[in-house]
């Protein structure tokens, strides 16, 4: 199996990180293939070129994202990594799926509208907040946030949404022994989920 791990955090050393890094490691446990794709660490541009955006003139990704998509093309899994911000996900992650997801590698154009070109496909999410979830559900940010990027993104592409693990109440100061409890969350999943 091969998993393309989507992480989205400024900080290389934060706990997103470091989650993502248990996922990884969990994987690779069990021989599967991994590639890591940290947004932050390679500059990627999540600005949508306007030469990517269909038109009747057509439309054409740019190299960087061509790339990308070369990258993560054969993946059987997309596992997103992210601190919710103002109970979304960073910019940057919005930019990615804007431009490595959109017309031509999520998503064609079919009869009857837009076609999805990842079916098959396995999607799942880690997320993590300083506000508790139940905070999260009781002001809606939880449901907006579940519709807008997991639901509607793997409709759009035709992936299936395996889960989403949310960590909570995440500060600075956590301890490495609750840490180390999500991570074997996050490797557990790795091995039950997939």
């Amino acid at each position: 199996m091969r998993h393309a791990v989507i992480l989205a955090h400024p900080n290389a050393h934060s706990f997103t990180s470091h989650m993502a890094q248990a996922y990884t490691h969990a994987a690779h446990a069990k021989h599967d293939t991994v590639f890591v794709r940290d947004l932050y660490r390679m500059g990627f541009d999540p600005c949508l070129k306007e030469g990517e955006v269909p038109s009747p003139s057509g439309f054409a990704p740019a190299e960087d994202a061509r790339a990308e998509r070369e990258m993560v093309s054969d993946a059987d899994v997309f596992a997103f990594f992210y601190p919710l911000w103002f109970n979304a996900q960073p910019a940057i992650l919005k930019g990615y799926i804007d431009r490595v997801f959109g017309m031509g590698f999520g998503y064609g154009m079919g009869e009857g509208g837009n076609e999805p070109l990842l079916r098959g496909r396995r999607m799942i999410s880690f997320t993590s907040s300083g506000a508790p979830q139940r905070w999260l559900k009781e002001t809606g940010g939880w449901d907006a946030m579940r519709k807008l990027f997991d639901e509607h993104v793997a409709s759009v592409c035709g992936m299936t949404v395996v889960d989403h693990i949310h960590f909570d109440s995440i500060v600075p100061g956590i301890t490495d022994e609750a840490v180390e409890d999500c991570a074997e969350q996050v490797r557990e999943a790795v091995r039950t989920r997939f």
